[in-house]
């Protein structure tokens, strides 16, 4: 079974929401990735979800660009990321690691040889921000033949035509973006998002997972109380990047943060 079947049926079994922290592989510095992604699982990640750099983010925001800029400013690119998730699998290798990235460094290194590399190191699907499901049958039989799964996004705005496209090539969960515009975007409207997320979530039996614009432990709760489980990015780089920048312990900061919406996620499950 693939680790992210494993930890969803848990997750349900125990009546708990998915809680998955978003980082730059790479940022602030490829030294601390690996540390970080123990200490986010620490700090209560069911799933880890690392970003491939690539100069032209077009759904990132600035907190994200600018990881990635950084990242890039260090050389990181698809096999550093692999390597990554290769050491971090010498002492984990339970927690799932999703790849979120865009299809043009992979398509650069080859679909059939970035799988296979990235089960044998250890990674559990991919999330290809640009990829069109309608578009994906290639890809699609490239990832199955390895076991390598597909999570794709959809949105308030995506047509039932293409939830038909995701839905017949998607594994493990669906990333369902809060907001139309960017990562880290401001205007999340809980009622609206709670009546597009239950309208989209008919239609899908995948679990869904809410994304962009989650900033702090009582937005993730208000989210959790509806949804399968949120994905935080933005509101936790910019707090390991703080951290780094005035020489404080930025994988504490990160697990701190993580922690603290890990906890208000299970408080409002609890009282449910």
């Amino acid at each position: 079974m693939n680790r992210i079947d494993k930890t969803l049926a848990n997750l349900k079994a125990s009546g708990k929401k998915m809680l998955s922290p978003y980082i730059t592989a790479g940022d602030p510095h490829p030294d601390l990735t690996v540390g970080l992604m123990h200490q986010l699982v620490k700090g209560g990640a069911d799933i880890l979800e690392l970003g491939i750099p690539f100069s032209d983010p077009m759904a990132e925001g600035p907190v994200i660009q600018r990881a990635m800029e950084r990242a890039l400013s260090h050389s990181i690119h698809c096999d550093d990321v692999l390597n990554m998730v290769r050491e971090f699998r010498k002492e984990d290798i339970e927690t799932p690691v999703v790849v979120m990235g865009y299809l043009n460094p992979i398509e650069q290194y080859g679909y059939d040889l970035f799988a296979q590399k990235a089960i044998e190191a250890g990674v559990d699907g991919t999330i290809l921000v640009d990829l069109p499901p309608e578009e994906a049958d290639g890809i699609s039989r490239v990832w199955q033949k390895h076991g390598l799964y597909s999570i794709y996004l959809c949105s308030p705005t995506t047509s039932d035509e293409r939830m038909h496209f995701i839905n017949e090539h998607a594994n493990g969960y669906l990333y369902y973006v809060s907001l139309k515009g960017v990562t880290g975007s401001d205007a999340l409207q809980l009622s609206a998002l709670k009546e597009q997320y239950l309208r989209r979530k008919a239609q899908t039996k995948l679990p869904l997972m809410v994304g962009f614009g989650i900033k702090t432990p009582e937005m993730a709760a208000e989210v959790a109380e509806f949804a399968d489980g949120v994905i935080v990015g933005a509101a936790l780089i910019n707090k390991i990047i703080e951290a780094y920048e005035t020489k404080k312990d930025s994988l504490q900061a990160g697990a701190a943060l993580l922690s603290s919406m890990r906890q208000a996620i299970d408080n409002i499950g609890s009282k449910t």
